[in-house]
């Protein structure tokens, strides 16, 4: 049952190019999103009434298969959170930001059988299905990357932002003074000011406060070239952080190198001469390194303390051996401007079903814990062993 259950998590994650259903999967939900939201626009036409029935059946349809998703992540979100418990884990997703909003996807449409005077307001809940578009993404994304250039620029945005607010306090005030006389309907008081500044800054101009007074249309072209620039800093900003980011990702490969290990497995059987003892006191050849040990359900990252016991399965890698099976073993050469530099091994954008054995600094080998950080030049060992079908 563990098994089916992690292949079903396999699944229902963002699926790699490789894993074929998987990416299935994904595709699959994509289209159902789309036809959820079709069906929900499409039923605000005069024209779709002839299609009620059809546009019924969509949606429920769709609503069924986005129930059976949830219920699919909370039955699986143990794989999802490893540290954690079956009921600790579906807790934590229920209530994490797409726990949430995979909830809120379907659970509006329930709503209206329990509660019917309440059905106008809860349909409208149910317009947050959209946001379900965000959770089929690539590791470098449209949203990612936008995520990534606001944090990355943060600094700068708040300091333009301070800039704009300023000048809007600034020339709401100075609006004021000179078209309260003049027209006080108009501009009553300082907030009236404030959004003709607004609307005049952000280049909106509603047209419902303009000013009469000379010294009010000097003012306001003045705040117009003003405001002009003020918008364009932001946006200026916003530009350069996305031919940064997505310059960085394109030269990412000039930057890391990639390479797969060979790798032999062996199992110490009853007798062998190594069960018992520490991993620290067996000499092992010199190109051949234990980089993980399997017991039984269980995948041990190879420490020098770790007492081999019977039945223990050792993964060995070294550049001369090959071994068939779902194992893979590869290494990553950390060099430059990698996205990897400066990261804690915790923080990395790897599949959950991989795991950083080793880490080969300056000749050093470094058994990495989810604090150890990666720095340029380091040589990174990573293990994943593929779901059994």
């Amino acid at each position: 049952m563990k098994k089916i259950r992690e292949r079903v998590f396999n699944i229902i994650q963002i699926g790699k190019r490789t894993d074929i259903p998987s990416t299935a999967f994904d595709i699959f939900i994509v289209v159902v999103i789309f036809a959820n939201l079709f069906a929900t626009i499409f039923s605000t036409f005069d024209e779709s009434k002839p299609y009620t029935g059809i546009i019924d059946m969509i949606e429920l349809v769709t609503i069924i298969i986005f129930t059976v998703e949830y219920v699919l992540r909370i039955w699986t979100s143990d794989f999802l959170y490893p540290g954690r418990n079956r009921a600790s884990a579906a807790f934590k997703f229920v209530f994490s930001f797409y726990g949430i909003i995979d909830l809120l996807t379907f659970f509006p449409y329930y709503l209206p059988f329990v509660f019917p005077a309440g059905a106008v307001a809860f349909r409208m809940l149910r317009v947050i299905r959209i946001f379900r578009l965000f959770k089929i993404n690539a590791q470098y994304d449209a949203f990612n990357v936008i995520t990534d250039v606001i944090k990355e620029k943060k600094n700068q945005l708040l300091s333009s932002m301070s800039l704009i607010l300023i000048l809007t306090v600034a020339s709401s005030l100075c609006m004021y003074s000179l078209e309260n006389e003049a027209q006080p309907e108009q501009f009553k008081n300082a907030f009236s000011g404030i959004w003709w500044s607004v609307s005049t800054l952000l280049t909106v101009g509603y047209g419902d406060i303009y000013p009469v007074t000379i010294g009010g249309k000097i003012m306001a072209i003045i705040i117009s070239f003003l405001g002009v620039g003020m918008v364009a800093i932001p946006t200026g900003i916003i530009s350069a952080g996305f031919v940064e980011q997505y310059t960085r990702l394109k030269r990412i490969e000039s930057y890391g190198e990639e390479n797969e290990l060979k790798y032999v497995t062996s199992e110490l059987k009853h007798g062998h001469s190594w069960i018992g003892k520490r991993l620290s006191d067996i000499v092992f050849p010199p190109d051949l390194l234990v980089v993980m040990i399997v017991r039984g359900n269980e995948t041990l990252v190879a420490k020098g303390d770790i007492v081999l016991a019977d039945r223990d399965i050792l993964i060995f890698g070294a550049k001369h051996y090959k071994n068939s099976g779902n194992i893979e073993l590869k290494e990553i050469k950390v060099m430059g401007e990698h996205p990897w530099v400066g990261k804690k091994v915790k923080d990395l954008d790897i599949s959950r079903l991989e795991i950083i054995v080793m880490i080969n600094r300056n000749g050093k080998v470094i058994i990495p814990n989810g604090s150890t950080a990666i720095n340029a030049g380091d040589t990174v060992v990573i293990y994943s062993r593929k779901p059994n079908i």
